[in-house]
């Protein structure tokens, strides 16, 4: 019972942080339409596998919150500080011109390879898991173990695949819609970063 929860709930979060465009999906969808699905796959692979780690660091980083409460205010302070810094930087990304249309050429044999690297330059993953885990502990959904999230990084790598593969598959019926949403994205996670950052500095103010 502990393995499916653990398996469900890693599934359930991975989707639910992967569903929305980002710079990951859409790099499956392009590379889906110019080097085919199975190509694709390879990528996602390379995706999958740094997923796996950054849950389980994720993972970890909330459990020791959760046991020491003395850091949450320091932790709390450096968060707002990352958040405002990730702000300015998605507000800079959006309004500096960039050409969101060109695509990089890359092998087949090196696809894998190619997926690691982008996965490692995701930033938003660990602080994803940590604040995902963080509320399943605190609700009492999630007692840390080395089981239990290995579990959880098992169901999240799953998830994250078969979404990632869904794009993949789909590519060529999405690829226009998906491509205007992910112009805007840059916009929009700078207006959440900045606005959780104000609400978090609001907190920690009074």
């Amino acid at each position: 019972m502990v393995f499916l929860s653990c398996l469900l709930f890693g599934c359930i979060i991975a989707i639910s942080g992967s569903i929305v465009p980002s710079f990951l999906n859409l790099t499956v969808i392009k590379f889906s339409l110019k080097s085919g699905k199975k190509s694709a796959l390879y990528l996602i692979a390379g995706f999958a596998t740094v997923l796996f780690f950054q849950a389980n660091i994720g993972a970890f980083l909330a459990s020791v919150l959760m046991e020491n409460s003395e850091y949450i205010t320091l932790i709390q302070k450096i968060g707002t500080a990352i958040l405002f810094l990730l702000s300015f930087n998605f507000f800079r990304l959006y309004f500096t011109k960039v050409d969101r249309s060109k695509r990089v050429e890359v092998k087949k044999s090196k696809a894998y390879l190619h997926g690691l690297g982008m996965a490692l330059l995701n930033t938003f993953a660990i602080p994803f898991y940590f604040t995902s885990i963080s509320l399943l502990i605190s609700l009492g959904y999630f007692e840390y173990t080395l089981k239990n999230s290995l579990y959880f990084s098992i169901g999240s790598t799953l998830g994250s695949f078969s979404l990632y593969a869904l794009y993949a598959s789909i590519a060529h019926k999405i690829e226009q819609k998906f491509t205007s949403i992910s112009t805007k994205m840059d916009f929009i996670l700078g207006c959440l970063t900045g606005g959780v950052g104000i609400v978090n500095l609001v907190f920690l103010l009074k």
